[in-house]
Formats: structure tokens, C-alpha cells, sequence
């Protein structure tokens, strides 16, 4: 055992994912970066094997009944660790946000904002304080009844309901019923009740159609239902039910999310006529401060509110302070520019794991590991220097910080750096060097070295000739007033600026009607998918050659399996324990449900049977678990599955499992997984390509591979526009628009176009400095005089 002072968190035999049984000493109390390739390890080191551990004990010691949890969870593969205090992981979750989270719910500021209007608001004469719950949209004293404190109200109308007038019930014209079962009571209902279920449903009375659709009376009547050939079915009472009433209950109430999107697709929604969208009833919206109700505060951006919290009297003056100090870590970290009643999934990842960080400085929390997931993702170089200060504060006040990142500023702010590699998947999982950053010169297998040290130049390009421009705009949205913008044809465009000073917003108005364009790809990183169901393999289509080559062969075709007893999906190849998940889902008390593998087939998704089948030796679950680098080689004489392999090994994706479940993604892998779909598709005709912020979670060496393929395409003839941070890429574009000066109200403009060169000499322009400063940089590294 080590002495209790022992300053290190030693790791031992680490064999999480690709990890080849790693040692390693990690300092505490210190910033550390852990740095590599996409897929080295880093990752399974920092989260799967570091935090998860930390997470075992903390269940361990908090009840009985976690440790049979932790007994289905599984404890990292590693075979002890030592000197490890409690972690606190921010990762960049992709987790679906409720339409009731917000900037205010995620940071506790809506809990001070209430707690202000009750005590210190001014109240109308002879009106009763409110306490604070009746400040909140999320609580039954304070939301809107009109439309519970959603703000927003769903309705219906008969054309969403019955797009094809022409058909009649019987034949399905009421497009919003549930399928199967259900659908045909309804059906059988309405017939028992008098109704024409056979008839168009355009030639059907209106006051008939009327009801059918929006009665909230439930008639019951017994049902005689038709006899089957071969079943005697008896009569039953049978209840009906309205579709409108249906498609609300659903949304409401379903536990399902397939269901309740499903219903959606019925429903319209508006501002809630009686609160006009401020979600709180009357009572609390006479209240004011400072001559504003607690609504209209919400919606001023942080950086506004704060400055507009005066209070008289001792009350108002303590309660304002205490708000005030704490909307000042979110200023901080650059984003003053949101409001409170910013709904949470409209925030890109970066920024919700900073307003996470922001929250955890005012915990006051020490003695504690920080595991933090690619802070500065989404951040200009601006803003990277604050984030900086922000994770040195949490090391002063006791912490160790340990950051997954590739930013290399941040990492040359770091006190040791943990480089993991060389390369990807099965080539990576090595521990290159722990040690201080400058050590980490000297170790020449490393990537990150490379660029830390050397600047790597890129080739300088001849700039491209511009073939036309589109023009967009005047655009008046979020920050943009009345804004155009001219992107030239047939090159490299970068857009940049700091966060929150519009640039998503502008390339989001460039849509598909545009003249000079034949088609536009837009690729975000929204997820691939929201399920463990779908993967890297089902996104892409390789599911469905791998599933063609299984029925192919003789042994499934001497057992009659077809293409469909290959698919996870579907009742009959999977296993039905886990309906082909692989998983189930274990619901803890207090804690987010985790997933544990199936105890019938251990994670493979099918039954015994399928599993018999065998395709070069290997079997549909154990294919599905091939890298993608590892089944170029398996399918290189199958062309369909070749061709897709090789666009994602482009990309940088050699490491990723065919089967790896879309949950287990980060933002930016899926964004390179919809480009290789998009690249995997041979194009005839000009194609505009928008990415934003591409090199996310990207290693500099990986960049210069993902700009190797998009230079690519505008060699051949398309547009490419990304809205990026990464001076290197900025630097290699051929025309640059930067947007600003700053974000929320202080952007919103062009402050810059033209070539990077000419950018770089811009007096107004925060990017600038950078930009030259890269460009010096890169000549000097090149050879070449700055």
C-alpha cells in the first residue's frame, strides 16, 4: 500500500476498451490533460476507467442496494487504483434535456431570481406574498393552467389529422389512430355506434367528421367484432375515444418516445393564449423588481440582467449580490450572451458543459477529482484563456482537474499531460509519456507532440478562383439585425467569432432554395441516433450488406433464415430478453438509470440460433463488433460494404465498432459519420457543403486529415463553409467571414470578410490577433520569413 500523503493517483493494469493494460501516475491537486488521437484511449482512461471507479466507490458507500447495481454495471477492467479522492464528471452528455430545462433550471440561477421576487418584489396593493414556488413554471402554484407552465399550447386540426380525405375509416383516413389492435377497436367502435366507416371520409357530414375527430365525450358500446375464419371472437364493451384526445394523451402522458413522437407529428403548437408564452399564472406576473416581472427578467441576456439588479433596502441588497456573484462564473466562460429562459436543447454541447462548470465554481467543493470532456469545444481562442483561469481557480481551491482535450493552448496551460497512443483503436491504448508538458518534446511517437512543439505547417495552397457568390440575407434572427451575407462559390469558407456572436444562426438561414447551388448538405452534430438501437452500421447502411452476406449463405439458407432474422430489430433472430438492445435498463432511485449488458446473451443482441450462423468464421454479433479498420480487411471483396469502410477510415473512424451504439458517440464523431455517409454517395452537380465546427474532439493530426477531404471536394468542384474556432483550419481556408465584436447583443455583425491574410490585419475583429498571430507562427515553423 502506498503512505496516505502518497500526492499520486496511481493506476494499475487499466484494460478498459483498447487500453493495453496500463500503469500510470497521475498527480493530484495538479491540471492534467489527457491528450492523443480520436480513439486512442484517452478517454476510456480519463472516464471509463478513472471516473467509473471513482462512481464504483461512491455507490459502494452510499447503499446496500447499489452494489448489486454495481454488480450489473460492472467495475471498470482495471486492477487497482490508489490515492483517488471522489469525482465529479462534466462531460459532454448528450443526454435529451427536457423542454422544461433551462439555463436557469441547469445553473440554480431561477432558484436566487424567485427567491428574489418573493421576498423583495413589489406586490400589487393588498395582494399576499407569493412564496417562491409561485414563480415557477414548473411547480402547480406557479404554472399557467392554461397550458402547464409549457408556455406553449398543442393543437390539432383535420388536415393534420386526415391528410388523405379520399380513403374512408375502414381504410385508414384517420392517419393519427395507434396501429394494430387499438386502431381496429376504435374502428369497430365507431362502426357499433352508427357511423359509415366504409364511406370517403370527404363525402361524410362535417358535423359527423366534427366529432369523430374532436369529441371529448368516451361513449361505451358493445362490440360485435367480425369473426375470423379461425377464431370466434366475443362481443366486448368497447370505449371510443377522440383523436385529438388521443394524440394529447399520448404526448402527455407516454412513457414511449417513439409513441410520443409519433404523436407529435399531429400537433401544432402556439403561445398559450392566457400567459402569452411567459408559462406563469397572472398572480406572479403582477409582481415586478426593479420594474420588470420576473418573466421579462429572464428573457435579458446574463450579461444585461446583471448589470439591471439594483435593489433598495437591506433584503433586495443581499439577495441581488448573491445573484450577482453567481451569474459572474457564466460571464466568465463567455456566455453572457444567454438568457435564463433559454430552453437547455438549444444550447450546443460546449456550452452546457461550461454553464455546468460555471455552477460547479460557486459549489465550493474541495478535495475533489474534476473529470472534464473537451471544455474548450466551441470556444474561440478568446474565450479559451478565461476557461483557463476558471480551471485554475478550481485547482487553488483544492481540486485536481483532469481534462480530456485537444485544444493546445489549454494544453500548454496544463501542469502534466497524459499522451495516449500512438494511434487509434487496437494501435493506441499505449501510455506515451506522463509527465510535465515540455518532457513531452522529446517523445517522438507522439502526434500531439508534433503540433505542440512544431507547429506543423500546412502546405500553402494557391488561393482558388471564387466561380460567383451567394448572397444571404438581410437576416433579422437572434442577434443578427439585418445582416447580409455574400459566401463565395467554389472555395473554402471559414466563419468565425466568438461564442454567441451569431455564426450558427447565419449559416443556419442558408437553405436549399438558394440560386447557383444544386444541392445543399448541412451536417451538425445533432446525435446519429437517440437509442442504443442505432449504430455507426445501421446510420450508414453497411447493416444492411453485412445482413445480405448472412442470409447468402448456405446454412442460412438450409434453415429458410432470411435478410430480417439478421436484424437486432425485429422479433426473430434477437434475443428477446433485451429485444436485441444488448442491454437493459437498470432504474436506480435518485440516480440517472444506467444500462447493464443482458443476462441472456451477454450484450451479443441475438438468440443462440442466429448466433450458429457463420460468415468466414465469425458470426453476425461478433462482425458487428469489428473495427471499421479491422472489417475493411474482412469485406475488401464485397464493393458495397468496401466503398462505405473506406470513406469512414478516410475520416478518421477506423477505430469505432460497427455495432458501437449512437449513445456512446461525442458530437463530433457523428458529425465525420453523416460527412463519410454524405462522401460514400457519388455526386453529379455543385454541392454546398455547411459544417459547423468539424474539428471537434479532433486531434491536430486528425484535422489535417478531415481538411485533406474536404479541400478535396472543393477541388472537384463544391462549396464547403464551416463555422470554425480552429485557427489552423481558418488559416488554410480561402475567404473567412467573422462575425462579432462580441456575442449576444455586442455581435451579431460582419466585422471582417476577405481572405485570411486580410482578416488577420483587422482592427475590430477578436479573431484577428489569433489569426495573425497562427500565421506568423506557421511561416516561421515552415521555413519561410513571417
Amino acid at each position: 500500500m502506498h503512505s496516505p500523503h502518497d500526492p499520486y493517483v496511481r493506476v494499475r493494469g487499466a484494460r478498459e476498451h483498447n487500453l493495453q493494460g496500463v500503469d500510470v501516475d497521475i498527480p493530484r491537486d495538479e491540471l492534467v490533460v489527457f491528450t492523443g488521437v480520436s480513439g486512442s484511449g484517452k478517454s476510456s482512461l480519463a472516464f471509463g476507467t478513472i471516473y467509473a471507479e471513482a462512481q464504483r466507490r461512491y455507490f459502494e458507500s452510499v447503499a446496500p442496494y447499489a452494489r448489486r447495481l454495481i454488480h450489473q454495471v460492472g467495475a471498470p477492467k482495471v486492477g487497482e487504483i490508489t490515492g483517488l479522492p471522489p469525482a465529479v464528471s462534466l462531460q459532454q452528455r448528450r443526454s435529451t434535456p427536457t423542454s422544461r430545462s433551462s439555463v436557469g433550471t441547469v445553473t440554480n440561477l431561477s432558484n436566487s431570481l424567485r427567491m428574489l421576487f418573493s421576498r423583495a418584489g413589489d406586490h400589487p396593493p393588498g395582494a399576499e406574498r407569493l412564496d417562491s414556488d409561485a414563480f415557477s413554471p414548473n411547480t402547480a402554484a406557479g404554472a399557467c393552467p392554461a397550458c402547464h407552465g409549457l408556455g406553449q399550447v398543442h393543437r390539432t386540426t383535420q388536415e393534420l389529422l386526415v391528410p388523405d380525405p379520399a380513403l374512408s375509416i375502414r381504410e385508414g383516413a384517420i392517419a393519427a389512430w395507434p396501429g394494430a389492435w387499438q386502431g381496429k377497436n376504435l374502428r369497430d367502435v365507431l362502426d357499433a355506434l352508427g357511423y359509415d366507416v366504409d364511406r370517403p371520409w370527404r363525402e361524410l357530414p362535417a358535423a359527423e367528421r366534427e366529432w369523430i375527430l374532436f369529441t371529448d365525450e368516451q361513449p361505451v358500446v358493445t362490440v360485435h367484432p367480425v369473426r375470423d375464419a379461425d377464431r370466434i371472437q366475443r362481443p366486448y364493451q368497447g370505449t371510443y375515444m377522440s383523436a385529438r384526445r388521443y394524440v394529447l394523451k399520448t404526448f402527455a402522458d407516454s412513457k414511449s418516445t417513439t409513441l410520443r413522437a409519433r404523436a407529435e407529428r399531429f400537433l401544432e403548437s402556439a403561445p398559450c393564449p392566457v400567459c402569452g408564452g411567459r408559462r406563469l399564472r397572472p398572480e406572479a406576473l403582477a409582481v415586478t423588481f426593479a420594474g420588470r416581472t420576473i418573466a421579462e427578467l429572464a428573457a435579458l441576456p446574463l450579461a444585461v440582467l446583471a448589470k439591471s439588479l439594483a435593489g433598495d433596502g437591506e433584503t433586495a441588497r443581499v439577495l441581488t449580490d448573491d445573484l450577482r456573484s453567481r451569474i459572474a462564473p457564466v460571464l466568465e466562460l463567455g456566455l453572457g450572451y444567454l438568457s435564463l429562459d433559454r430552453a437547455t436543447p438549444t444550447l450546443s454541447a460546449g456550452e452546457l458543459q461550461r454553464l455546468r462548470l460555471a455552477t460547479q465554481l460557486r459549489s465550493g467543493l474541495f478535495g475533489v477529482v474534476y473529470v472534464l470532456d473537451e471544455p474548450s469545444a466551441g470556444l474561440h481562442p478568446a474565450d479559451t484563456e478565461a476557461l483557463l483561469t476558471v480551471l485554475a481557480r478550481l485547482k487553488a481551491a483544492g481540486n485536481s482537474v483532469f481534462v480530456v482535450e485537444h485544444h493546445l493552448e489549454v494544453v500548454r496551460g496544463a501542469d502534466w499531460v497524459v499522451d495516449v497512443g500512438p494511434h487509434a483503436g487496437e494501435h493506441g491504448g499505449r501510455v506515451l509519456h506522463s509527465g510535465p508538458v515540455a518532457e513531452l518534446a522529446a517523445v517522438t511517437e507522439s502526434a500531439t507532440a508534433r503540433f505542440l512543439f512544431g507547429g506543423s505547417a500546412m502546405a500553402v495552397r494557391e488561393l482558388r478562383m471564387r466561380r460567383g457568390q451567394l448572397k444571404v440575407g438581410p437576416l433579422h434572427r437572434h442577434n443578427l439585425r439585418g445582416v447580409t451575407a455574400e459566401f463565395p462559390l467554389g472555395v473554402f469558407t471559414a466563419v468565425t467569432g466568438v461564442s454567441g456572436s451569431g455564426k450558427s444562426t447565419l449559416i443556419g438561414e442558408i437553405t436549399e432554395d438558394l440560386a447557383g447551388v444544386g444541392r445543399l448538405v448541412s451536417v451538425d452534430q445533432r446525435p446519429i441516433g437517440r437509442t442504443p438501437r442505432s449504430n455507426l452500421a445501421t446510420y450508414t447502411g453497411l447493416f444492411d450488406v453485412v445482413r445480405k452476406v448472412f442470409a447468402a449463405t448456405g446454412e442460412a439458407k438450409r434453415r429458410g433464415y432470411g435478410v430480417g432474422r439478421f436484424s437486432f430489430n425485429v422479433a426473430g433472430g434477437r434475443c428477446e430478453t433485451c429485444q436485441g438492445e444488448g442491454f437493459v435498463s437498470v432504474e436506480l432511485l435518485f440516480l440517472p438509470s444506467t444500462y447493464a449488458p443482458c443476462p441472456d446473451c451477454g450484450g451479443a443482441r441475438y438468440n443462440p440460433e442466429t448466433l450458429e450462423v457463420t460468415y468466414r468464421g465469425r458470426n453476425i454479433a461478433q462482425v458487428l463488433d469489428l473495427t471499421v479498420e479491422a472489417a475493411a480487411g474482412f469485406f475488401a471483396d464485397t464493393p458495397a460494404a468496401a466503398r462505405s469502410l473506406s470513406t469512414l477510415l478516410d475520416m478518421g473512424l477506423g477505430y469505432l465498432r460497427l455495432g458501437q451504439p449512437a449513445t456512446e458517440l461525442s458530437g463530433g464523431e457523428a458529425q465525420r459519420i453523416k460527412l463519410a455517409g454524405e462522401l460514400q454517395r457519388i455526386r453529379r452537380g455543385h454541392t454546398l457543403y455547411l459544417l459547423d465546427e468539424p474539428t471537434t474532439g479532433l486531434n491536430p493530426a486528425d484535422v489535417e486529415v478531415l481538411m485533406s477531404r474536404l479541400h478535396g471536394l472543393v477541388d472537384a468542384g463544391h462549396t464547403v463553409v464551416v463555422v470554425e474556432h480552429d485557427m489552423a483550419v481558418v488559416a488554410d481556408a480561402d475567404w473567412v467571414i467573422d462575425l462579432g465584436p462580441g456575442g449576444g447583443d455586442a455581435g451579431g455583425r460582419i466585422v471582417a470578410a476577405g481572405t485570411p491574410a486580410e482578416v488577420a490585419r483587422t482592427t475590430e475583429s477578436r479573431t484577428a490577433g489569433y489569426l495573425a498571430a497562427f500565421l506568423a507562427n506557421d511561416r516561421s515553423a515552415d521555413g519561410t520569413s513571417a
